[in-house]
C-alpha cells in the first residue's frame, strides 16, 4: 500500500460539509481484498480493537487496504477524543487506486492519524508490535495543544450557532468573527475593544485598590512595601492576618494568605519578589474565595473556588489521596481541561508541615488536608456555581467595579462570608479586578450547573440578528469570468460600496490594486475577508482551488455556479 498523496479540505467539499483529510491510497493486487491476506484482520484488531467493522456485511472479499485505512485513521482520532465521524473510500478510474477521505477537526491531528494508520496496518501486515497507547497519547497530546482552549472555544461555538462565521488567525487563540467591515476579534477572553488601559489598571493591584476605594467599592487595607523588613511593619500597621502578593501578576502566583508572624511574612515575600519587584500587603478578609464574571457591565456568572485539597480516609497517605484526586478524567495539565491536576510541589509540601504532616501521612479519616493557600483553578482547585444566588446589591458591586476598572469582560475576586448578603454587613471585599479572566469555571464548574458565557460575550459583540457577514458574489466557468468580475464590482462601486475583488490579474481594494498576477485562488479570497475597509466582495473563483482546498469552514454555504459556458455570477449575503 503506498500514500501518494495528503491533502487538506478545509471546508465543505466534493465529499462532505465537514473538513476533511484526502489522501491518494494505491494498493497492490493482493491488497485490493483482505482475503489475500489471511489472518490480517485477527492481527490488525490485536493491535487496535477498536477499528470498527470494515464492511456491514462481514465479508471482506471486496475490501481493499486503503479501506483499512480509513476505518484506523477515523478509530484513531475518535479513540483520541476528537468529535469525527465522517470517512469515505472510493476507487477512482485507475484500478487500485482509491480516495480515502476522513473527517478531523484539526488538521494537524489529522495529518499525524494518517501517519499512525500507516504504521498501524504496517505493523499488521508485517506481524510486528503497534504501541497503540503511545499513538492514542501522541494524538491527545497535539489535539490538546493545537485546539482551542475552553474559553476560546466556547466563543467560537457561541458564535457559530448564531451563524457568525469565524477563522482562526493563529495557532493560538486569536479568532476573527465574520468578514471585511463586519469583523470583529477575540483572544481567549478578550475583545478588540478591549480596553488597554483599563488592562494595565487590573494588572496594577494597588492602583485599582485605590480605584475602587474611591467609588466607594469595599477592599482590603494595606500598602505597598519594599523590603521583607518593610512588610512586617505593614503586617503590624494592619493588625491581624494579612495577604502578601505581588503588586503586578494572575493566576494566584506569588500569593501568600492568611499569615502574621514574622517569619511567615519574611517567607512571603521572598516569594513575592521573585514575581514582582513591587510586593502589597493587606488586610486578610475571613471567608470563602468567589470569582464574579461581568460582561458589558453585567454580572452573568459566579462560582466559589475551594483550594485544592484531599480528604483523609484513615487508609492512603498524601501522595496517594493526590494521585486518587489526579485520576479524575475531568482534570489535565493547564487549561485544556475542565479542571487542572493538583501540583505536588514544594508549596503542597511546605502546607502540609503547616497541618502537622507530610506527603507519607495517613490522615485520619474525613481530615480535610489544605495543598495552597489559594483556590485558583490553575493550580488544582475546584469550581461550585453560585451565580442563582448572589446577592442584588453585591452584584451591583461588582458591576461597578468592572465600570470602574473599564473592562468589557472582567473576572472580579471577592472574599467573603457568604454571597447573599451584602459586602458591607459582612466585612466582605473585593480583592482582585481581572483582564482575559478564564471561563472555564464557570462553563464547567466542578459542581452545579455551567452558565452560558461564551453566548453573553457573543450577545456583547454583536446585535440580535447580526452575523457579521458581508455580500459575496462569486464568479465562476471558463470564459469571460475576469470581465464579469470586473463589471459587477464596477456597478457595486458606483452605489458607494466599498468593494473588494480578486481577478486572475490581482487583488483590489477600493479601486487599488493591492496584489498582483493570478489572484482567482482561495488564499486571495481569503486575504479580501480580511480586509476591513471591505462592504461586498467580488471573488473571480477558480475550479480547481475549490476542488484542491474546499470551500472554507468560515465560509457561507456552497452556492457557487460552474459552467463550461460562459462565466456564471452567484450572490450570497
Amino acid at each position: 500500500m503506498e500514500v501518494s498523496r495528503i491533502r487538506a479540505l478545509r471546508g465543505p467539499n466534493l465529499w462532505s460539509r465537514n473538513t476533511a483529510i484526502e489522501a491518494i491510497v494505491t494498493c497492490n493486487e493482493n491488497e485490493r481484498s483482505l482475503d489475500a491476506l489471511p489472518g490480517f484482520e485477527e492481527r490488525l484488531r490485536e493491535r487496535f480493537p477498536e477499528i470498527g467493522f470494515l464492511n456491514a456485511t462481514g465479508h471482506y472479499k471486496d475490501v481493499p487496504l486503503a479501506r483499512v485505512l480509513e476505518f484506523s485513521v477515523l478509530g484513531l482520532q475518535a479513540q483520541a477524543g476528537c468529535p469525527v465521524t465522517f470517512s469515505r473510500t472510493s476507487e477512482t478510474i485507475n484500478s487500485g487506486t482509491y480516495q480515502v477521505v476522513v473527517e478531523y477537526s484539526e488538521e494537524d491531528v489529522g495529518r499525524l492519524a494518517f501517519d499512525l494508520a500507516e504504521q498501524l496496518i504496517k505493523a499488521a501486515l508485517e506481524n510486528k508490535p503497534f504501541d497503540r497507547a503511545n499513538a492514542l497519547s501522541r494524538l491527545k497530546k497535539l489535539d490538546e495543544n493545537v485546539r482551542l482552549g475552553p474559553s476560546t472555544a466556547s466563543i467560537v461555538e457561541a458564535a457559530v450557532s448564531r451563524g457568525i462565521p469565524y477563522r482562526r488567525l493563529t495557532q493560538g487563540s486569536l479568532v476573527q468573527f465574520g468578514w471585511g467591515s463586519k469583523q470583529r476579534r477575540i483572544q481567549a477572553a478578550e475583545t478588540d475593544l478591549s480596553n488597554a488601559i483599563a488592562e494595565s489598571i487590573a494588572q496594577d493591584k494597588e492602583l485599582t485598590k485605590q480605584l475602587l476605594h474611591a467609588t466607594g467599592v469595599p477592599v482590603p487595607l494595606g500598602r505597598p512595601v519594599t523590603s521583607a523588613e518593610d512588610a512586617w511593619t505593614a503586617a503590624q500597621e494592619i493588625g491581624g492576618p494579612v495577604v502578601v502578593k505581588p503588586r503586578y501578576g494572575n493566576q494566584g502566583k506569588g500569593i501568600s494568605v492568611n499569615i502574621q508572624t514574622c517569619e511567615e511574612i519574611t517567607a512571603a515575600y521572598n516569594t513575592a519578589i521573585e514575581f514582582c519587584d513591587e510586593v502589597l500587603v493587606e488586610r486578610y478578609l475571613p471567608g470563602h474565595d468567589y470569582r464574579f464574571l461581568v460582561i458589558g457591565n453585567k454580572l452573568v456568572a459566579a462560582a466559589r473556588r475551594d483550594p485544592p485539597q484531599v480528604i483523609g480516609d484513615g487508609i492512603h497517605t498524601v501522595r496517594e489521596l493526590v494521585d486518587q484526586v489526579n485520576a479524575d478524567p475531568r482534570r489535565g495539565e493547564g487549561h485544556a481541561t475542565s479542571l487542572t491536576k493538583i501540583r505536588f510541589d514544594d508549596i503542597a509540601l511546605s502546607r502540609l508541615v503547616m497541618q502537622g504532616f507530610d506527603a507519607n501521612s495517613v490522615p485520619p479519616r474525613g481530615t480535610r488536608i489544605i495543598l495552597r493557600n489559594n483556590a485558583n483553578l490553575s493550580t488544582g482547585g475546584t469550581a461550585t456555581d453560585i451565580t442563582d444566588d448572589v446577592h442584588p446589591e453585591l452584584a451591583a458591586c461588582a458591576e461597578a467595579a468592572a465600570q470602574t476598572v473599564g473592562l468589557d469582560i472582567c473576572g472580579i475576586d471577592v472574599v467573603c462570608e457568604t454571597v447573599l448578603k451584602p459586602l458591607e454587613e459582612q466585612g466582605g471585599g473585593i480583592v482582585e479586578v481581572n483582564a482575559a479572566p478564564g471561563l472555564r469555571m464557570h462553563l464547567s464548574p466542578s459542581y452545579g450547573k455551567g452558565r452560558p458565557v461564551g453566548e453573553a460575550i457573543v450577545s456583547m459583540m454583536f446585535k440580535p440578528g447580526e452575523d457579521a457577514r458581508i455580500p459575496v458574489v462569486a464568479v465562476a466557468g471558463t470564459n469571460g469570468k475576469t470581465t464579469t468580475t470586473r463589471l459587477i464590482s464596477n456597478i457595486l462601486a458606483r452605489n458607494g460600496r466599498r468593494v473588494g475583488l480578486t481577478s486572475t490579474d490581482g487583488v483590489y481594494v477600493e479601486g487599488r490594486r493591492i496584489d498582483r498576477g493570478d489572484c482567482s485562488g482561495p488564499k486571495s479570497a481569503r486575504n479580501v475577508l480580511l480586509h476591513p475597509c471591505v462592504d461586498i466582495a467580488v471573488f473571480e473563483t477558480a475550479r480547481g482551488g475549490v476542488l484542491r482546498e474546499g470551500l472554507r469552514r468560515w465560509l457561507p454555504p456552497a452556492r457557487v455556479v460552474s459552467s463550461t459556458s460562459p462565466a456564471t455570477a452567484s450572490i450570497r449575503s
